[in-house]
């Protein structure tokens, strides 16, 4: 099984000096995308600082990421994994409340290398990538709106081309709804989409916000720290139940129960 996570809007500074031109992603046939994408962005980044700001969502105190993108080629990389934080992230690593013995939990070694084979996550710069590929800094979420370019169409056609060679692996599709839209899983790949209720003492279900992404997040480590490679739903709902949740599976749809 494989496991798809969306990408987050946090993202942890720093790295190793090998920029983005050094490191040869997964997945080569997104390339052509990937360069079309950035070209966009980095011609935003280039001109009206104002202007690139209101694209991308920029507060005040967020203005030095319009810098952060332009040296997306150069600048210094850290796993996927690593990069990524928030609340999905945070509850992937075990990580706590700042200031806490837990604040800055990791995943064991154990867990990175079953993460190597089987864990990706979609970026709206990068495309699909593998958890541990090396990406630098950036500024882009699936529901920005660059000039003269759709994300939504270019990364849904990109994408054909390398959903066929996840044929072989049912995928646990966990990300959120902007980036399932940009690249929709055809119905010839066996997926299943993941939802996170509360059930209270009635059994009436609600959706949830926050505690959604933490609880992907946790159910997701536990997968990783299962003996074997998950393989099955009895599996899956092994590793909820470790991360104290409950897992109902329902044609397509996989439901996570808090």
């Amino acid at each position: 099984m494989l496991f798809l996570l969306p990408p987050s809007e946090t993202k942890q500074t720093g790295g190793k000096p090998l920029g983005i031109d050094q490191v040869a992603l997964t997945f080569g046939q997104l390339n052509g995308a990937r360069d079309q994408v950035y070209g966009a962005l980095k011609a935003l980044c280039e001109g009206n600082r104002d202007a690139a700001a209101k694209v991308l969502g920029l507060g005040k105190k967020q203005l030095s990421d319009i810098q952060i993108n332009l040296e997306v080629q150069t600048g210094p990389t850290l796993p996927a994994l690593d990069r990524y934080t928030g609340t999905l992230y945070d509850g992937l690593h075990g990580r706590g409340l700042k200031g806490t013995p837990t604040e800055f939990n990791s995943l064991g070694e154990s867990q990175r290398n079953r993460a190597k084979d089987t864990l990706l996550i979609q970026s709206a710069l990068f495309g699909l990538i593998p958890a541990m590929n090396l990406i630098p800094n950036y500024r882009l979420s699936a529901t920005t709106r660059l000039p003269g370019i759709s994300l939504k169409d270019v990364w849904s056609a990109a994408h054909e081309r390398v959903w066929p060679r996840l044929e072989d692996s049912p995928i646990i599709d966990l990300r959120s709804k902007s980036y399932a839209e940009l690249a929709p899983i055809p119905d010839s790949v066996s997926s299943y989409w993941v939802e996170v209720v509360s059930e209270d003492s009635d059994g009436q279900q609600r959706a949830m916000n926050h505690f959604n992404k933490k609880a992907k997040g946790q159910f997701v480590a536990e997968v990783l720290s299962l003996s074997e490679p998950a393989s099955s739903m009895a599996d899956l709902k092994r590793a909820a139940k470790k991360a104290g949740l409950r897992l109902v599976e329902s044609k397509a749809q996989l439901t996570l129960i808090v």
